[in-house]
């Protein structure tokens, strides 16, 4: 497999098919034509929201069109941008705030964004919606950034993690976040709450480190399987 290759890996009677392997593509196209009707749409475009863009220098994602939408259901086309999506020194509860009368926008935009205020769906207060807002006029700043998978990129794995200990005023939880580069493309990112109350930075810290291990064990599986092998060590950094 060349570097740079995309990774599109599947089984067809005992063959591996792979993204660039245009006479197994066609045969896995008859294949499937004759088990079920389908269309052929040639070069992917747009799906699932997502904008893909090609040339030979690689894949570019966006979601203009997506975010544009969304601006437009909230109102807020003529919104002024934001650097940030959420004020650093705004910390939400379920205690601060009035409930809304009509929560029906609120829980259609946050059901679209799947973002970290939608712990509080069941019940939105005011503060919640103004941060809401925050995160929409911050994705009119940034509406046409995107992720560039490059034809030219290593296939070697490294990770990034970190975690804010104690971030949820309510429960102490703390919040982590890693994600993952093959080369320079970003190919897996996660932020969750940890499931156990860490007693210090450090040890929050060390289980945000687990946690990113673990995950990494699962992509290295992955890629060996896509015959993309890892026998160094995988570097994980962190801030500290």
């Amino acid at each position: 497999m060349d570097r740079g290759t995309i990774l599109l890996l599947l089984y067809v009677d005992d063959m591996i098919i792979t993204g660039d392997d245009t006479v197994g593509i066609y045969s896995l196209k008859q294949f499937l034509n004759r088990q079920f009707e389908m269309k052929d749409l040639g070069l992917l475009s747009y799906f699932l929201g997502l904008e893909i863009s090609q040339d030979s220098s690689g894949y570019f994602l966006t979601q203009a069109k997506y975010t544009s939408n969304l601006l437009v259901c909230a109102g807020l086309t003529d919104c002024k941008t934001t650097t940030t999506p959420i004020d650093p020194q705004t910390h939400l509860t379920p205690l601060d705030g009035s409930l809304l009368s009509d929560a029906t926008l609120y829980h259609l935009l946050v059901g679209s964004l799947v973002y970290l205020i939608s712990i509080h769906g069941c019940s939105p207060l005011f503060t919640l919606c103004d941060a809401l807002a925050r995160i929409l006029c911050y994705l009119k700043s940034t509406l046409f950034h995107g992720l560039h998978y490059s034809a030219q990129s290593s296939l070697q794995l490294h990770a990034f993690f970190d975690a804010n200990w104690a971030g949820d005023p309510t429960d102490r939880f703390s919040t982590i976040g890693f994600y993952f580069f093959l080369g320079n493309s970003l190919i897996a990112w996660r932020s969750k709450k940890q499931t156990l109350v860490t007693r210090s930075s450090i040890e929050a810290e060390y289980c945000a480190l687990v946690d990113t291990t673990q995950e990494l064990v699962c992509l290295r599986w992955l890629l060996s399987n896509m015959g993309v092998s890892h026998s160094d060590v995988t570097n994980l950094y962190c801030d500290n």
